[in-house]
């Protein structure tokens, strides 16, 4: 009897202990703080797998390690935590703090490069973010034509974290806003220099099509300042370009002796001054490029097969260089 009743006895503390540690170990599995608030976790698009892991620890999203990397290890492991922004809490347990990490980010990473149209910039954001063609139209034609003035050249070259959610019309606004922030040193300078800002951005959206790189923009905007000051034509192609692009042909196609005979506000081989509007949406380079043009006599330029630029003072030293350089 006294055996029995000390089979027993030790029977419930095993079974005890086997459930402390039992509940022990899914307390390892639930949220660190219930009260915690939604926060924003951001992986960078270079990050490595180890910058990943060592960011989620640095931020002690989970209660314990282990039972965390036990439910990603479920779902694929870090591996799987790609690029993007995550909404997570303190308040999540470890399979959903897993299950979000490793699920599609609730903000995607979206590089617009520099020079690109309204409509190229549609297009990116139409592949990241999922757009019907209908929404991608709504971009281009009404949120980035809301204003006369800003149709091109302000939405702002730049890498952005957006939510997959965000509105076209938010997201235009956004680019302005960027633009804003960038361009507000230059305002006083552009100023100073008599120069109008819009008119500014328009010259820059030229150099920016028109240069091989950063190296070669001060060149080309003190050509096209000598241009316009002379009162001669721009005769540039990025311009006709501008006309005559389209997703077929391309944004920025090879023009032809037909398309300098389009009769267009953009078409610069036709009308004197600068465009209606921008031609590209610039980066800092290039409107640096138009503040701090470099001086020259030079009226003409052209770039080599690799993409060396040679400027001549007459059209005579041009039609020479086209000889040399492109014949």
């Amino acid at each position: 009897m006294q055996r029995s009743h000390l089979f027993i006895s030790i029977a419930g503390v095993v079974f005890a202990l086997i459930g402390g540690v039992l509940w022990w170990v899914g307390q390892q599995f639930t949220a660190p703080d219930a009260s915690a608030e939604d926060e924003l976790f951001v992986v960078s698009k270079v990050a490595t797998v180890d910058e990943v892991k060592a960011k989620i620890q640095e931020r002690r999203l989970f209660r314990t390690e282990w039972a965390f990397e036990k439910e990603l290890v479920k779902r694929g492991g870090y591996e799987k935590i790609v690029p993007g922004g995550y909404t997570v809490s303190r308040a999540m347990d470890a399979r959903t703090l897993a299950t979000t990490l490793t699920s599609a980010p609730a903000r995607v990473w979206v590089t617009i490069p520099e020079g690109f149209r309204k409509e190229q910039i549609a297009e990116r954001l139409a592949d990241a973010l999922g757009w019907t063609s209908d929404e991608e139209t709504q971009f281009v034609e009404v949120y980035t034509a809301m204003t006369f003035e800003k149709v091109e050249g302000y939405y702002f070259p730049d890498t952005y974290l957006l939510p997959v959610d965000e509105s076209g019309l938010d997201i235009a606004a956004r680019m302005l806003a960027r633009f804003e922030e960038a361009f507000f040193p230059y305002y006083e300078k552009f100023a100073n220099a008599n120069i109008r800002y819009d008119t500014a951005v328009k010259v820059a959206s030229i150099v920016q099509r028109e240069a091989a790189g950063a190296h070669d923009m001060p060149l080309i905007a003190g050509i096209l300042w000598n241009r316009l000051l002379t009162g001669m034509k721009l005769e540039v192609d990025a311009t006709v370009q501008y006309v005559v692009g389209n997703k077929e042909r391309g944004w920025w196609p090879v023009i032809t002796k037909d398309d300098l005979a389009i009769d267009s506000p953009y078409n610069t081989y036709l009308h004197e001054g600068l465009p209606l509007h921008a031609i590209s949406n610039p980066g800092l380079d290039a409107i640096d490029a138009v503040l701090n043009s470099e001086e020259t006599e030079c009226l003409y330029y052209l770039h080599d097969a690799v993409r060396v630029i040679h400027c001549a003072k007459t059209f005579e030293e041009h039609t020479q260089n086209i000889e040399t350089y492109l014949r």
